[in-house]
């Protein structure tokens, strides 16, 4: 018997654990819920505020991304998302759980601060989509679903900015822990999932762009997640992020 995901079309941790089903070689539908609408269907459903959801073919109910990858790994052993030497699982594990903590919430924040003033935008991003929503709707609701995203996320114009002075630092980070061999194998592993699905999303924010391209981070999240939902972009000059200076010849 499959399983059931309830997900957010182009939601970066829905798409983690998407891939992981599909990397697993396991059976699944997906639930789609309309973002921020979701919360109450979430909490009526699963006493959750949150996606993603699996219910699994048992009728087992795993809340969040990090605990659904770790009970598949349980249940399914290969391929092995966590590793079995105790040194490199502990280091997967502090690698996902800085995914997970620091990066998936501020790409989170960028996005929904981007949509805010490029409000357009979001029609990209519903490529895909199963909700039948026609797009004069979507964009009677977009800004009402927009700030309700900001409020629950804490997204402000003072947190996008402490996000995009932060962004460089936790690339450097991710190139760093694939020097280290954390991630970046050939096999993707949990912390791969994690970080690789918010770089997915954060590489459809044209002025985050020119930052990620040529790191080895971006590389990482193609081999983890080699196709991301949707055709959205967030057009230039939506975010603040300063872009690299070229060095004159």
């Amino acid at each position: 018997m499959g399983h059931t995901l309830y997900a957010i079309h182009g939601s970066h941790p829905c798409v983690a654990v998407e891939r992981a089903l599909q990397l697993k070689q396991q059976p699944y539908r997906v639930v789609e819920l309309p973002p921020a609408f979701h919360v109450p269907l979430q909490w009526l459903r699963f006493r959750t505020l949150t996606v993603p959801v699996l219910v699994l073919g048992n009728g087992e109910t795993v809340i969040g991304s990090r605990s659904i990858l770790h009970r598949l790994d349980q249940l399914v052993p290969e391929p092995v998302l966590l590793p079995p030497d105790p040194r490199e699982r502990e280091r997967v594990l502090a690698a996902e759980r800085w995914g997970d903590e620091v990066l998936q919430p501020a790409v989170r924040r960028m996005f929904w601060m981007g949509i805010a003033g490029a409000p357009r935008a979001i029609d990209g991003y519903a490529h895909g989509s199963k909700l039948p929503l026609p797009r004069p709707a979507r964009t009677l609701v977009t800004p009402l679903v927009c700030r309700a995203a900001r409020w629950r996320n804490r997204a402000d114009e003072a947190t996008l900015r402490a996000d995009v002075a932060a962004l460089p630092g936790w690339l450097d980070h991710v190139d760093e822990l694939i020097a280290d061999g954390v991630v970046g194998g050939p096999q993707p592993n949990a912390a791969d999932l994690q970080i690789g699905s918010s770089l997915r999303m954060l590489g459809t924010f044209a002025d985050a762009w020119p930052l990620l391209a040529a790191r080895p981070a971006w590389q990482l999240a193609r081999r983890a997640v080699p196709a991301y939902p949707g055709e959205g972009e967030l057009p230039p000059g939506t975010l603040p992020v300063p872009q690299p200076q070229l060095e004159a010849v």
